[in-house]
């Protein structure tokens, strides 16, 4: 890996690349993303399967094709080892206790006067799901994205899938069957998202969409919203390390190449004071490198979107990556939870040497579904709150209108609003 010295005098220039990491030339796919929105718009399963074809190599000849048959998906289930069932059902245990923890209430308070005032919350009617596949299928994604939407009490919960050459990963469909889904439909890409946010014949339409993709999934969601909700506009996978002179070097290096692996665009930083641990560090990935079932994928990573920063000083660390605002951040140092107040933008944050970035992917219980690309500066990971609207609650008394309707008559006027004005007058004069 490389090693920039933040007191080098291109390091400006070189830190400015590492913030434009996320980036991604959606004005490039967007008029081809146009397009096949506007036929699924218009022309619904017939365009939906045209492009199946197109894309998936693969043409269903009936509508009722598109959608998995809920008997495959326990089937599957059945089919996995008795490990593994564990390990999913204590996944999906632990990733549902935590969004619990998560999940708001309905509330009010009553004023003095008799007013009461507060907030309805209320899930969405049905919820729509994007679950990545082709170079691999995340049975953690899909756990990810149902639970907080079981949680939430999202009446009807609608998967969309890539199925290339027809076929689906079996670990993918066995949690399907672990969180008692109905309406899995073997649909990817921007198809998929225009499917689920205008509705065909076969898919339902819905009122959020959740779930990571590619550029050409990006962009469909940046096209759709305001149709329908999203949860974020996702990029490349990405970690960020921030680590002192007692940080573990094998540690530090497998958690980098941990994020490198995913694909060619995911970008792994280390930053550090320790100019020692920063060249054993790139020393060990290079060692690990070749031992990874995806070296291409990772190496390609690693050479062109990664780096490690050697500061000056922790404090100096600290502020860079902020500016970074990384997907996962681990702090690993002395004390880290010394350094976790000074921490203002990061998806998540994983604190100490024994909680490798991994955990969070699939087993710890907070959401994988994180910003990227810097936008950590104002999203938050995927939660119950994506599946869940609010809904002011205000009732006046007769009191309470005549302690406050004067003014409100007035701020009307004011605005030229005479209706509204008049509409609050009428019942201050009523009671009179």
């Amino acid at each position: 890996m490389k090693i920039i010295q933040s007191s080098s005098s291109d390091f400006a220039s070189e830190f400015r690349e590492l913030l434009e990491r996320g980036k991604m030339d959606i004005e490039n796919v967007s008029q081809i993303v146009s397009g096949l929105l506007k036929e699924i718009q218009n022309d619904g399963n017939s365009a939906l399967k045209s492009q199946i074809a197109r894309f998936d190599r693969w043409e269903p000849k009936e509508d009722s094709e598109l959608q998995v048959d809920p008997a495959d998906m326990e089937r599957a289930y059945n089919s996995i080892d008795e490990e593994l069932k564990k390990a999913l059902h204590l996944s999906y245990d632990r990733i549902k206790a935590y969004h619990e923890k998560l999940m708001p209430k309905t509330w009010t308070y009553k004023e003095e006067s008799g007013n009461i005032l507060g907030q309805k919350v209320t899930p969405v009617d049905r919820a729509g799901l994007y679950i990545p596949g082709g170079k691999a299928a995340y049975p953690s994604s899909l756990l990810m994205n149902a639970i907080p939407a079981i949680v939430a009490g999202v009446e009807e919960i609608v998967v969309c899938t890539p199925a290339p050459d027809n076929e689906l990963n079996e670990l993918l469909l066995a949690a399907c069957h672990i969180c008692n889904l109905k309406k899995v439909f073997k649909v990817g890409g921007a198809s998929a998202i225009g499917a689920m946010a205008y509705g065909t014949e076969t898919i339902p339409k819905v009122d959020v969409i959740t779930g990571p993709g590619n550029i050409f999934v990006a962009t469909a969601k940046k096209l759709v919203y305001g149709e329908v909700n999203i949860d974020m506009i996702a990029g490349p996978s990405e970690i960020g390390v921030l680590a002192d002179k007692s940080a573990n070097i094998e540690y530090i290096a497998m958690d980098l190449l941990s994020q490198a692996e995913h694909d060619e665009m995911a970008s792994s930083i280390l930053i550090t004071d320790s100019e020692a641990l920063a060249k054993n560090v790139s020393a060990q990935v290079e060692t690990f490198l070749k031992s990874l079932s995806r070296e291409e994928i990772a190496r390609k990573s690693i050479e062109e979107r990664g780096a490690i920063i050697v500061t000056e000083t922790m404090d100096e660390a600290i502020e860079l990556m902020n500016q970074i605002a990384p997907e996962h951040l681990e702090i690993v140092t002395e004390d880290p939870f010394a350094f976790l107040e000074k921490i203002k933008h990061a998806g998540a944050i994983f604190l100490g040497e024994y909680t490798p970035e991994p955990i969070g992917d699939y087993i710890a219980g907070p959401n994988h579904t994180l910003p990227t690309g810097g936008t950590a500066k104002f999203y938050s990971p995927l939660s119950v709150e994506h599946f869940l609207k609010k809904s002011s609650i205000i009732s006046m008394s007769k009191e309470g209108i005549q302690e406050i309707g004067k003014e409100c008559a007035l701020i009307a006027d004011v605005e030229g609003l005479s209706a509204h004005a008049q509409s609050v007058r009428l019942r201050l004069d009523g009671i009179e």
